[in-house]
């Protein structure tokens, strides 16, 4: 067994067993993020049908194994070149599109607004450092609800980290199911563009090549505030994590990025 580095939410190994590597996660229910192992097994596993994510080797409480595949994750500045990107866009319409036919058994909904509310409560139970700053920061979290709409309904990764999209060499995955479930596609495509730091040129490119279509000005403030949203979330999780995870990871820095990196895009969307 080899550590794996990189993860913020789960503990993970590479497990060799003759031959034969798999990745080996390890992981409860984190029901402070709204994680259940359930729903990750259902979404990793239509993920693979799909032939987006690795297949599901093993699975029982606190534990998954997955097929291993020899890749190295992306950085912010490899999703962006121009041929990773259209890739990626092609998998994340893949998998809002298709993996609803593969899903077994209940399915969960990721509705960001509803998880930057409970992240309110479980802010203010844990007695959290920054409660002085939920009321601002819950009432934009109001606003961008109602900008953002009105709403289509699809299945997102909901996570769309650059680590979590991995290169074998010949073709992108994407992994790491935790939060998949039933979302807005602006939420994956706000969050892609967010955590990647995206430019302008890069963000209406995203915009057009998704949806097939010359860009307008409604699709991109409805966008703008999703993007606000997931940068929100984003901040909100790490406070959480400040306060409930025992990974070894400065979530104080993490928080204070992520803070200035949402107030600096929620005064911009103020202006459009």
């Amino acid at each position: 067994m080899e550590p794996l580095s990189g993860g913020i939410t789960n503990v993970n190994y590479l497990v060799s067993d003759g031959d034969e590597r798999f990745v080996v996660r390890l992981g409860d229910d984190i029901v402070e993020h709204q994680i259940m192992r359930f729903n990750e097994l259902a979404a990793s596993k239509a993920a693979h049908a799909t032939g987006l994510s690795p297949k599901v080797i093993h699975s029982e409480p606190g534990i998954l194994v997955l097929e291993y595949i020899p890749s190295k994750p992306l950085d912010a500045k490899q999703v962006a070149d121009p041929q990773n990107l259209a890739e990626i866009i092609a998998m994340i319409k893949k998998c809002h599109a298709e993996i609803p036919q593969y899903l077994r058994g209940p399915a969960l909904i990721f509705w960001v607004f509803h998880v930057l509310r409970d992240y309110g409560w479980t802010l203010r139970d844990g007695e959290s450092t920054h409660l002085s700053l939920l009321p601002e920061l819950l009432k934009a979290a109001d606003n961008l609800e109602v900008a953002a709409g009105p709403y289509e309904m699809v299945f997102g990764h909901n996570d769309l980290l650059a680590a979590n999209i991995i290169d074998d060499g010949q073709r992108l995955w994407l992994v790491d199911w935790d939060y998949a479930g039933f979302n807005s596609p602006l939420f994956d495509l706000g969050g892609l563009a967010s955590n990647n730091e995206f430019e302008v040129t890069q963000e209406e490119f995203l915009l057009e090549t998704y949806f097939e279509k010359p860009l307008n000005s409604d699709l991109w403030r409805r966008y703008q505030a999703m993007k606000c949203a997931s940068l929100l979330r984003e901040t909100m999780w790490s406070m959480i994590s400040e306060i409930h995870s025992a990974i070894d990871f400065d979530f104080t820095a993490y928080t204070q990025e992520n803070l200035s990196r949402f107030e600096q895009a929620y005064d911009e969307f103020k202006q459009i």
